[in-house]
């Protein structure tokens, strides 16, 4: 039975998957639970598990974040409830299937679920932290925002929101007491492959993880305090040497005159 109370964690996409290890990792390590899912039964029967297992408290809040009355719900009881400390937005769909061959209501649906509404849950929990000084976000994003050729690209490009979004939050929040950490899950073993269309069986074991490493490897990233952690790169310091190379153009990238290779040749 965890032996420190860290405050309330509420975790999105809680009852399956990477969602539901968060939140039986969490409550092990001294948070209590509010767990967010679209599924009532699987929530009560993992709340159940977890509450008997660890003795923390974990409440449930059915909710289809897809549904603006839904989020709307959840964000409400991001701002007014003081004892969250820590927001994991880890709900989020995505699909294999190339942009010319998907539907475009697919396409918007997963924008609304993996950039509005983490965009907006954040929005909620971060002005209760910074007034209380202390709390901590979590952005489930996929190595796709840095790798968008590797599948749908409305899937990366909306993980790739999910990082610039957590940088900006990181460069905002860092003196306030907040802390934020982007999550680069690759290829992981859960349900998110058959949603998707492709079954995790199609793919090539060795690129797989599984959804139990992937949280362990997160969590002790975030203990670390990483800004950005991607549990499957192996040779760390290539993201070392990317991040750099990127704050290094910074200060390079807007000017009143017209970079030299562009320049007109007379």
């Amino acid at each position: 039975m965890a032996q420190t109370h860290l405050g309330t964690a509420l975790v999105t996409g809680a009852s399956s998957g990477i969602g539901a290890i968060y939140a039986e990792k969490l409550a092990q390590r001294g948070y209590d639970l509010i767990l967010v899912a679209r599924n009532r039964e699987r929530l009560n029967a993992l709340a159940s598990s977890i509450s008997t297992r660890t003795g923390r408290s974990a409440a449930v809040m059915p909710a289809d974040l897809n549904d603006r009355a839904d989020l709307a719900h959840v964000e409400q009881q991001l701002r007014t409830d003081a004892s969250i400390t820590l927001l994991v937005n880890n709900a989020g769909m995505g699909t294999h299937t190339p942009l010319l061959h998907s539907d475009v209501e697919q396409m918007s649906r997963m924008i609304d679920l993996n950039v509005t509404a983490p965009m907006r849950l954040a929005y909620a929990a971060a002005p209760g932290f910074v007034t209380r000084g202390h709390g901590a976000i979590i952005n489930i994003a996929s190595i796709v925002a840095i790798s968008p050729e590797t599948l749908n690209g409305v899937y990366g490009a909306s993980k790739a929101f999910v990082l610039a979004f957590s940088q900006s939050l990181q460069h905002e929040l860092a003196d306030k007491g907040v802390q934020v950490q982007a999550v680069l899950p690759g290829a992981t073993a859960t349900d998110f492959w058959a949603a998707g269309g492709l079954p995790v069986e199609n793919l090539d074991a060795r690129i797989v993880m599984s959804a139990q490493d992937l949280v362990d490897a997160a969590l002790l990233g975030f203990a670390r305090g990483e800004k950005v952690t991607i549990p499957s790169l192996h040779a760390g310091e290539k993201w070392d040497a990317y991040e750099a190379a990127r704050r290094a153009m910074t200060g390079q990238l807007s000017s009143n005159t017209v970079a030299q290779r562009y320049a007109t040749a007379h």
